[in-house]
């Protein structure tokens, strides 16, 4: 495994980082605030090849390896997490299953628009009783024919409010259990589907949260991903992918409080020298500086896992897990060094400081990554 960047990793990199400061950053407050999901610079990012990074080409992507996928979401988030929740969905919730478990003609009718940023996409697994629990999903898909009948609820569902396309676990027998889950690709226009309004929330505020309905919603067989019975399959190997990207995710959110801290800590002047003259600050910037990299080492590990191994949910869990605690330390220490002036919405850390907190429960909570963790452990023993 290398540990430096490849040139066109860093070429990719910067080119990212000027779009995220030029575009993403000055919007980053206002839509915080408004809710309003950012369509109009998602189709910018999706015409730079960012929402397929690691699609090949002929599916409309980029073509990219998954280190390359981690620049790009660290990248956006240091600005604006809500960003990259956004394309992070789009890429590893959407694209990756359809690249893995989809037909050619699914490729070519889904994946391609998709990762060209011509569409965008949602994942639709959690469901009010089903959270961590995914395999107690209550939607149901009947078979009809030639296709399926679907009805139920999701929750949660970020990119819900805008998807084109909806990636939908149902399952054909409840008393299955998870063997009964199954997935499909569904278009959001489809008779029957319908979501609810856009849910305001502690962070992350405009990334399109909302509740999907189905109701009598009917499905050609061709929109299955994958066999009858492999929804949970499709869903458990999605998610590993997915956490990598909320790793990086929470890497770009630290440091862009980092960035942030470190700028104040030098303008702001105490008993008449700047912050970063006291030992306690430059502590807190130590510490700071060493977990960021921890975190990032983490993830790139767990991304250079994907694209090597067949089995990745060790390195995944790790990276998600350790990104998201250290994101919490690291938002927190941005804002006391900011002191009163970070419990203020004229600075941007205390939206760093809000928007680290779903890192630990969204695709896998802490306690989950735990036990996956702890699982493999003793498997190894």
């Amino acid at each position: 495994m290398r540990i430096e960047l490849t040139e066109e990793q860093r070429m990719l990199r910067d080119e990212v980082r000027r779009f995220a400061d030029e575009v993403v950053r000055p919007r980053a407050t206002e839509i915080d605030r408004s809710g309003e999901f950012p369509r109009d610079y998602y189709d910018q990012a999706g015409a730079m090849g960012l929402a397929g990074v690691a699609v090949p080409e002929e599916y409309g992507g980029a073509g990219m390896d998954a280190i390359s996928y981690c620049l790009v979401i660290e990248e956006i988030s240091r600005v604006c997490a809500t960003s990259g929740v956004i394309l992070s969905v789009n890429n590893s919730l959407v694209c990756d299953p359809i690249l893995k478990f989809g037909s050619e003609e699914q490729k070519m009718e889904f994946l391609k628009p998709l990762a060209a940023g011509e569409k965008l996409g949602c994942f639709a697994l959690t469901e009010p009783g089903a959270g961590s629990d995914a395999a107690a999903l209550r939607s149901t898909a009947r078979r009809d024919g030639d296709g399926y009948v679907i009805d139920g609820n999701k929750v949660f569902i970020t990119n819900g409010t805008d998807a084109d396309v909806a990636l939908v676990f149902a399952t054909v027998d409840p008393a299955l259990k998870h063997r009964g889950i199954t997935a499909f690709l569904v278009p959001t226009d489809t008779p029957g589907f319908s979501h609810g309004g856009h849910e305001y929330k502690l962070g992350v505020n405009a990334s399109g949260t909302t509740e999907l309905a189905f109701e009598g919603m009917r499905v050609p067989a061709a929109w299955r991903l994958g066999e009858e019975g492999e929804g949970f399959k499709v869903a458990m190997s999605t998610l590993d992918g997915g956490r990598i990207g909320i790793a990086a995710q929470a890497v770009g959110i630290a440091q862009g409080a980092m960035e942030e801290a470190l700028q104040y800590a030098k303008d702001r002047e105490q008993f008449g020298r700047p912050l970063t003259a006291f030992q306690a600050i430059q502590h807190y910037l130590a510490d700071m500086s060493m977990e960021l990299d921890a975190a990032r080492l983490l993830t790139w590990k767990a991304a250079w896992a994907k694209t090597h191994r067949k089995r990745y949910s060790l390195e995944a869990a790790q990276a998600k897990l350790y990104s998201a605690e250290m994101a919490q330390r690291v938002t927190t220490k941005a804002l006391q060094i900011h002191g009163g002036y970070g419990y203020t919405k004229e600075y941007n850390v205390e939206r760093y400081f809000r928007d680290a907190r779903i890192t630990e429960i969204y695709e896998g909570t802490s306690e989950i990554h735990k036990m996956v963790i702890a699982d493999w452990i003793l498997k190894a023993s």
